[in-house]
């Protein structure tokens, strides 16, 4: 080879090589790295030491939610196409730290209350694994939302998702948690199919991977490929609508929460509904906008299916007390689906996306700290009542006054009601995205579904103050689990007094 052709290769794969942007990256990145160290460290530690892990994963949890905090400066991008610095696989934007703080904010309450679980539930977890698989799940959860391009995202999602089957049946000897992991598996699994057959097609359309090239290159489609197009966006819509448990592809939520250890169920209840809304709003916001006449409708009519089936379900649990309390809050999260369904469907009509985006995000951010803040106090009460239910609850505040305040406020936020004003700032927040954007018809779904939830919300708040049936003994809260409560309780308490802080903090930045 010639000297002049050789210095052309040499500059050619020069400019092929990229630098990263590490602090762009670093949130995820601490997490994945936490995790193999823990993975290594099971190996060396002691059965006396096990505990140990616990502390180093909640401690890389907590690194990698400051590692956020110098990316609030401005937008970060990084494995950008050559010669096209706006074409990126990886941005840190606005919305990125907003989910990824969610998501891991959501890790690390769940990793408080697994440190308790852990101990209690001796041999039958083994915690070397545990931990591994929660910290892979959350490094999968916090790179989604920063995803740009589909083999990203799909990675990123898949990443998130399969630690996350192992985690529902990681108990020793369980039966039902087998099989709660067996359904969450196979319709995960599925979905997963149908989204990478969608976006094949869209992929054969367009000629390209990345969101914003999908944007404007899917507007020019030829018109023999107008129907594979079509195709295309219709399937990568059903299975995210697969990940996010929006109805009709529900129905393995209840199970699966049931079957779970229970800090896995409050996992799933927020992180995963993270990963799955985030996904979603990635594809339909950014690189389907020209589809929004396909999407806005049927993202519509599915949050109205969601809201009104999940808040049924709920009402029948409460109805009967002997039901599992983790299985009225399973078909509670189906409901709340709906809700944060309706900003992004109304993103398809809106004049201003990114408010309605935001709308999403900001209930995302209600919803995860007063959910979490639930399966918090559904822990402390699993350890003296193993099964659960809602029965259990009768009582609470005879015997601890404190946490059956607390539960009592999360109840109310999630239904709306004062003194959980940030509950009632959401979904106002949610109801007039729906109004701006011309949806005059599921703002009035919602409001049916806000009554409907009202109803089993207060029966279980009215339960905890009834006299109890029999004398309890208080025990001893462990620390961890103590710390979940009160965080969340703070964070709770502190959002209602300053509402618009959540929104100033979802504005997502997308455009």
């Amino acid at each position: 080879m010639s000297p002049q052709a050789q210095s052309l290769v040499q500059s050619q794969a020069q400019s092929l090589v990229q630098s990263v942007d590490w602090l762009a990256i670093a949130p995820p990145t601490v997490a994945a790295v936490v995790a193999l160290v823990v993975l290594v460290a099971d190996l060396f530690v002691g059965d006396r030491r096990k505990a140990l892990l616990g502390w180093v994963s909640v401690a890389g949890l907590a690194a990698a939610a400051l590692a956020l905090l110098p990316l609030l400066d401005g937008d970060r991008s990084t494995f950008c196409l050559t010669g096209d610095a706006d074409v990126c696989s990886y941005t840190a934007d606005r919305f990125t730290l907003a989910v990824q703080f969610l998501v891991l904010g959501g890790a690390l309450l769940t990793a408080l209350l697994s440190m308790t679980a852990l101990k209690d539930a001796k041999r039958e977890l083994p915690e070397g694994e545990y931990w591994f698989l929660l910290l892979s799940s959350a490094a999968g959860a916090a790179l989604l939302p920063a995803s740009r391009d589909l083999a990203t995202l799909i990675v990123a999602l898949e990443v998130a998702s399969l630690p996350a089957f192992a985690l529902v049946g990681l108990r020793y000897g369980d039966r039902r948690s087998s099989e709660a992991a067996l359904k969450f598996f196979l319709s995960s699994v599925t979905a997963t199919a149908v989204s990478l057959m969608g976006i094949s097609f869209v992929y054969a359309s367009t000629g390209t991977l990345y969101l914003t090239q999908i944007a404007t290159r899917i507007e020019d489609v030829d018109g023999q490929l107008h129907t594979l197009t079509q195709a295309g966006v219709v399937l990568t819509l059903v299975g995210f609508a697969f990940k996010t448990a929006a109805v009709p592809f529900h129905f393995w939520v209840p199970d699966t929460y049931v079957g779970a250890p229970l800090p896995v169920a409050a996992y799933l209840s927020v992180v995963g509904k993270a990963v799955g809304f985030s996904g979603l709003i990635l594809v339909t916001v950014i690189a389907l906008p020209s589809y929004a006449d396909v999407w806005g409708p049927a993202l519509a009519a599915l949050a109205a299916l969601t809201m009104t089936i999940g808040n049924v379900g709920a009402l029948r649990q409460g109805a009967t007390r002997a039901y599992s309390a983790v299985r009225l809050l399973a078909w509670s999260s189906v409901g709340q689906a709906g809700y944060l369904l309706v900003p992004i469907a109304a993103a398809a009509y809106a004049k201003d996306t990114e408010r309605a985006v935001g709308s999403t995000v900001a209930y995302a951010l209600m919803y995860a700290a007063v959910n979490l803040g639930a399966f918090a106090v559904a822990a402390l009460v699993a350890r003296t009542n193993p099964l659960n239910r809602v029965s259990d609850y009768r009582g609470l505040y005879a015997s601890r006054p404190l946490t059956a305040l607390v539960l009592g406020f999360f109840l109310l936020c999630l239904a709306g009601l004062p003194p959980g004003v940030i509950g009632l700032f959401a979904k106002v927040t949610v109801f007039s995205a729906a109004v701006d954007a011309g949806l005059g018809w599921l703002a009035v779904v919602m409001a049916v579904n806000v009554v409907i939830a009202l109803f089993y919300y207060l029966q279980w708040t009215a339960l905890l103050f009834r006299a109890p049936e029999g004398e309890s003994e208080p025990h001893r809260v462990p620390a961890p689990l103590t710390a979940a409560i009160a965080l969340t309780a703070v964070l709770g308490v502190a959002l209602s007094g300053a509402p618009q802080l959540v929104l100033r903090f979802s504005d997502t930045g997308l455009f």
